[in-house]
């Protein structure tokens, strides 16, 4: 299977970039409809519809829902990919739809997906909603897993830049976790399904992406949606679509998205996740957050009339503008800043910091337009 030939031929070109609405994918739900089922399964709680498609006749049920955060937009764009595949004549494609049921939820946030945040209207992160189910977003998710009693759960978030694998300077691209359904952490058999798949992909992605996959901290809460769902007897896998060298609208990372997808579901029709693959699983480097966006190193800084040598960072803000999302540099940490790394680094050879206002040091919280030494001038943290 070709997965580099299956992207570029069924790639969602509609959908682009970070900000993703019900707006920009009710078209293609419409375009859907002549072979798939498309319903709303309710409203936000602003009103917004919840959209639900649904795809495939076969016995093997795998529940997927994308942008419960509403600023985590990278899988859902993966998911219109899949489905784009999904609709084809491809011969894989009749295979998956003969063998599998997908019920997917694409935005579950809808009002969060507007405004581009991670909570709902209500100023509530939907993931940590799992018990209480207060709100009308949670109380849909849950009862579309309770109606359809999936055998797979994949929960699709995106996660920050700072994320990289283990402790060497590599991005964490993908990351993943089968989620623990006690506190002690145990291996269940449930969870072994979960990691047994995840261990299937990891095995495809590294073909691609070679030490950019992490696993994410399997620490357990029940609030949690993947948490709960794992605990209530179902395989639950965690994606998690992360940074990508240069990449930040997320469109090299969503392509990985959707062969973790293709590869997971043929493990499964395979029938090779009967396989113990915990020591693979548990052998995926830990995310540790090893990350800024941009270090400046080796620059001098006064500091209370003294002269120092140093590092700074700054990190990007996302900012929605006029529907779409920019990213601002802003000034994040001063110091030695051991152990951890920029996503572009710049070395200012010991030459001064300037601000726009004339001090000699950088100020945390401010954007990043500065210059260094009489020559080097950066704009939004980036060199001119």
């Amino acid at each position: 299977m070709n997965l580099e030939s299956l992207y570029t031929n069924y790639k969602e070109e509609f959908l682009y970039g970070r900000y993703v609405t019900n707006t920009h994918i009710e078209p293609l739900l419409e375009r859907y409809k002549n072979c798939f089922e498309v319903s709303e399964q309710g409203k936000s709680v602003l009103g917004k519809p919840v959209y639900s498609v649904i795809a495939g006749t076969g016995k093997t049920k795998i529940f997927i829902w994308s942008q419960m955060h509403g600023n985590e937009s990278t899988t859902t764009k993966a998911v219109f990919d899949f489905l784009s595949f999904l609709k084809s004549d491809n011969d894989f494609a009749k295979t998956l739809k003969d063998n599998f049921t997908f019920f997917i939820l694409p935005i579950v946030n809808p009002d969060g997906a507007v405004a581009y945040t991670r909570v709902n209207a209500n100023g509530v992160d939907l993931n940590r909603d799992s018990v209480n189910l207060s709100q009308l977003e949670s109380r849909i998710l849950r009862k579309c897993f309770e109606d359809f009693k999936p055998d797979y759960c994949y929960n699709m978030h995106d996660q920050r830049t700072i994320f990289g694998v283990g402790d060497v300077p590599t991005p964490a691209t993908v990351s993943f976790l089968a989620p623990s359904f006690n506190d002690a952490r145990d291996v269940n058999e449930t969870r072994q399904k979960a990691i047994n798949v995840i261990a299937a992909i990891n095995e495809t992605l590294q073909l691609y992406i070679p030490g950019q996959v992490g696993r994410f901290d399997d620490s357990f809460n029940i609030n949690c949606i993947g948490d709960m769902f794992q605990s209530l007897g179902v395989p639950t896998v965690l994606f998690e679509a992360g940074h990508y060298a240069g990449d930040y609208e997320r469109e090299f990372t969503r392509k990985f998205i959707f062969f973790a997808l293709l590869a997971g579901f043929n493990a499964i029709h395979e029938n090779v996740i009967v396989v113990n693959k915990s020591v693979d699983y548990f052998n995926i480097p830990q995310n540790k957050i090893v990350f800024y966006d941009i270090m400046y190193k080796k620059v001098k800084i006064n500091y209370e009339n003294k002269e120092k040598i140093t590092n700074f960072a700054s990190q990007y803000r996302e900012v929605l503008f006029d529907n779409s999302v920019i990213f601002q540099a802003i000034i994040s940490e001063i110091g030695n800043l051991d152990g951890v790394h920029g996503h572009a680094e710049f070395d200012c050879n010991g030459e001064e910091f300037h601000g726009p206002d004339g001090s000699k040091m950088p100020k945390i919280e401010e954007k990043a337009d500065f210059s260094i030494g009489k020559d080097r001038k950066f704009v939004n943290g980036q060199e001119v």
